[in-house]
C-alpha cells in the first residue's frame, strides 16, 4: 500500500448479524470468533452496540485482542447521553463511557456523537455539550464524530462549532439524512447507507469505483467541491485519514460491499 491507501479504513457496522452466517461467515464458523474473522476481512468496524447499552470493560478488552495489529474500532457513543434533553448535562456520563471506551487502547478510532432526527437541538445547549467533550484520554488524542440529523440545526455556524473543536461531521449518501460533506477536521467520516439485495457486492461496480477515487481524493486533502456543501470555507489542503463504512440498508450485503472496495483500492487485509 502508498500512503494515501493506508490513511483509508474500510468498514462494516457491527459484526453479529445472523443473515451475515453462511453467507459472510463460513458455514459452521463458532459465533464467538466473529470479530475474529470480520476484523481479518475489514480495516475497521463501527461498534454500534454501545448505542443501546453500556458494555463492561472487560468486554472492550476482549475486542481489543480478538483483531489483528493495525485494526481500528469506531464507536457510537451511547443514545443516553445523545437523547438527553439538556445535553450540557451529560458530563459524568460522557466521563463514564469514555473512561470505559479506553480499555480499546490502540484499537479506539473515533467516537461517533448520533442526535436523532426527531431531536430539535439548541445551539446553546450543543455548544456547552462539546465542551464537555474531552480532546485527549489517558495521554491520548480522541478523535469525534459528530452525526446532527436535525436538519433545522444543520448551517454554516454548525460547521464552525465542529471546526473549533476539530470535530469531523458525518458524511452520509443516505436521502433521507442530511447530506454534509464539510471536512471540518483532519479526518473524514463517511457511513455509506444505499446497498441493495439484489447487488451481490451491495453498489454497483461504478459507484464503488467512484467511492474509491472519493476516499483516494480525501485522504490526498482534497475537499471535493461536487458534493454538498454547507459553508462557503472550504477545508484546507492537508492528507487525512479517512473512514468509510457500509451501514443499514441491505445489511446482509455490507461486508461484500466493504471487502469490494477494499480490493478496487488495492487495500489486503490479512484474512484468517
Amino acid at each position: 500500500m502508498n500512503r494515501t491507501t493506508e490513511a483509508i479504513r474500510i468498514g462494516i457496522g457491527g459484526w453479529v448479524y445472523e443473515p451475515w452466517r453462511g453467507r459472510f461467515y463460513p458455514k459452521g464458523w463458532q459465533q464467538r470468533r466473529e470479530l475474529e474473522y470480520a476484523s481479518r476481512h475489514v480495516t475497521s468496524i463501527e461498534i454500534n452496540s454501545t448505542y443501546y447499552a453500556a458494555q463492561k470493560p472487560e468486554t472492550y478488552a476482549r475486542w481489543r485482542d480478538a483483531v489483528p495489529d493495525g485494526f481500528i474500532f469506531s464507536a457510537k457513543a451511547p443514545k443516553r447521553i445523545t437523547q438527553s434533553r439538556q445535553l450540557s448535562a451529560t458530563g459524568g456520563q460522557i466521563d463514564a463511557f469514555l473512561a470505559d471506551l479506553a480499555h480499546l487502547r490502540d484499537r479506539l478510532g473515533p467516537v461517533v456523537w448520533q442526535l436523532d432526527r426527531n431531536a430539535h437541538v439548541d445551539r446553546d445547549d450543543f455548544a456547552a455539550f462539546l465542551g464537555l467533550i474531552p480532546d485527549m484520554l489517558d495521554g491520548h488524542r480522541l478523535r469525534h464524530v459528530l452525526d446532527v440529523r436535525d436538519a433545522a440545526f444543520v448551517s454554516a455556524d454548525y460547521v464552525a462549532l465542529a471546526r473549533s473543536r476539530g470535530m469531523a461531521i458525518v458524511h452520509t449518501d443516505s436521502p433521507d439524512l442530511p447530506q454534509i460533506a464539510d471536512i471540518t477536521g483532519d479526518f473524514v467520516y463517511a457511513r455509506l447507507m444505499r446497498s441493495r439485495a439484489w447487488i451481490a457486492s451491495g453498489y454497483p461496480g461504478e459507484e464503488l469505483d467512484a467511492w474509491a477515487a472519493l476516499a483516494r481524493r480525501w485522504a490526498n486533502g482534497e475537499d471535493p467541491a461536487e458534493l454538498p456543501h454547507v459553508s462557503p470555507v472550504a477545508a484546507p489542503l492537508q492528507p487525512r485519514e479517512v473512514f468509510l463504512y457500509f451501514i443499514s440498508a441491505a445489511k446482509e450485503r455490507n461486508p461484500a460491499a466493504a471487502m469490494a472496495l477494499l480490493d478496487k483500492l488495492g487495500i489486503t487485509t490479512p484474512g484468517i
